[in-house]
């Protein structure tokens, strides 16, 4: 399927693509890029939902108050956002190396995005899941529902259209840091727009990158508004 795929794109550019870099490069360079935003946004909504529901039940007034654990992981989550992301690419290339074994390649960039994206992430679900009505928590106590009933059953379905949102704000940053992690050898769409549109001075190559990055920047913003105006 993807060789025809490839066979037929060559075809109907071939009149007008003038450039060094083939189709078939171009099509596994957005594999890759797809490849990095699907398992990096996976790992770090799993890390997010876990930083962010942590951080809530357990902040003043929560329904789990613990001030030891909130006052502990929150300056951790604020350190780790605080770190551009071309730096801790660099700066966690020890841990890459010991996780998958080296320091380029696609896996290699999944790691880094994981540690950017997830404690960006669990703000956004935490500011969400902070949005749900007091009131509706204080019914679900009266009910006598358990503190991760109360969590998972009141809050989070509460907050659903609030956490699509900003998963989808979030989603568009990692797509945004999977370009910048060309820059070390990722692969992707960012590599190509380094190593072809900047290297060569092929700007055919950077025009085509931006002009795919638009179009999944803007398919996902359409698809998480679409999805969170479902019921």
């Amino acid at each position: 399927m993807r060789d025809l795929i490839v066979q037929w794109l060559t075809e109907i550019t071939a009149p007008f693509w003038q450039s060094s870099l083939s189709i078939d490069q171009f099509v596994t360079a957005l594999e890759e890029t797809l490849q990095m935003v699907f398992f990096a946004l996976l790992f770090g909504c799993i890390w997010g939902f876990i930083q962010g529901i942590t951080l809530v039940v357990t902040r003043n007034g929560g329904i789990l108050q613990n001030r030891a654990i909130y006052y502990a992981l929150n300056p951790i989550v604020n350190a780790l956002r605080s770190i551009p992301f071309i730096i801790l690419l660099i700066a966690v290339i020890p841990f890459t190396k010991f996780l998958v074994g080296t320091s380029i390649g696609t896996w290699a960039a999944i790691v880094p995005l994981t540690i950017y994206v997830g404690p960006y992430l669990g703000r956004l679900i935490e500011t969400s899941l902070l949005e749900v009505n007091e009131g509706i928590i204080e019914s679900a106590q009266a009910m006598g529902a358990s503190p991760w009933q109360i969590v998972f059953k009141f809050i989070v379905p509460e907050a659903r259209s609030s956490l699509i949102l900003n998963l989808t704000t979030g989603t568009i940053s990692l797509i945004g840091a999977t370009a910048m992690a060309g820059a070390v050898g990722a692969g992707g769409i960012g590599d190509l727009a380094i190593s072809y549109g900047y290297q060569r001075f092929d700007s055919s190559v950077v025009i085509l990158t931006v002009i795919v990055l638009l179009l999944l920047v803007q398919f996902v913003q359409s698809f998480g508004e679409w999805l969170a105006k479902l019921r």
